[in-house]
Formats: C-alpha cells, structure tokens, sequence
C-alpha cells in the first residue's frame, strides 16, 4: 500500500476542488440554479421545465468537454484511458436511470446539495460514495471489467 499514492497529486485535487466550489456558487449566486449537471442535461433536452434556457444549458453542457480539452492542451496531461465501449454504453445508462431515480447527480447532491445542508443530498451522496467503493472493491477483485 506504500506506492497507492506515488502519483498523488493533491494540490490538483484541491485547486480543482476548489474552481468547482466556485463555479458552482457562481451559478448559484449569479443564475439561481445549482449546478447539477443532470438537472441541467434534462434542461437542454427539454426533459425538464424551467426558467432556465436550453441555449444556456447547452452552453453549459459545450463547457464541460471544452474545459477537459483546453487543460489537457495547457497542461500536457496524458489520454484518458477508459473501459470498452459496451461497459461504458451501459455504465452511462444506468449512471442516468440512477439519477432520474434518486433525483439528482454527484455534482447536484454532492456538490450543490451538502454544501446547502440538504438532508437529502446527504444521503444520496453516502449511497453514491458505497456503491462507489464497492463498484471498486468487486472489480478489483474480478480483476478488472475492461
């Protein structure tokens, strides 16, 4: 276990860390919105009703990518490396049937949600981070699923 961290880089995780924190109080402050990212794809594929426009919510989606790329391009950071297609086409649908059932994403609970104080979000975010932790548990110890 003395090499887990060897690549650890927390300086990264918290000036990250904190640029969400403040995006998020932003959207808040400034818009009136949280920023869960599912309430906000709902907005743009008119899934939802709100105030908020769809133009603004694709915007907002166009943002997400486009800030990955623009920091890899500033940064050098190597390619993602991600799971096989099939894994992740399912891993996507069931990410979004669970957050239409728990009413919510990570970045609204989690994010938005607990720093609100939201009984709520409390809970989703403690069921999010033990089926994360088991997720991991079971595939290491199947090896890998990729």
């Amino acid at each position: 276990m003395s090499d887990v961290f060897a690549n650890a880089q927390p300086l990264h995780g918290l000036i990250g860390g904190v640029m969400i924190g403040l995006a998020a109080a932003l959207m808040l402050l400034g818009a009136g919105r949280i920023a869960g990212v599912s309430g906000i794809m709902a907005r743009a594929t008119a899934l939802a009703d709100s105030d908020m426009s769809c133009s603004s919510a694709w915007m907002f989606l166009l943002g997400l990518p486009i800030g990955a790329f623009a920091v890899a391009a500033i940064t050098g950071l190597r390619e993602a490396e991600f799971a096989s297609w099939p894994i992740l086409v399912v891993a996507g649908l069931l990410v979004g049937i669970g957050t239409r059932m728990g009413s919510g994403c990570t970045s609204g609970h989690g994010v938005c949600g607990v720093s609100r104080l939201s009984q709520r979000s409390m809970i989703a975010t403690a069921t999010f981070m033990a089926a994360g932790i088991a997720t991991v548990v079971v595939t290491n110890h199947l090896g890998g699923l990729s």
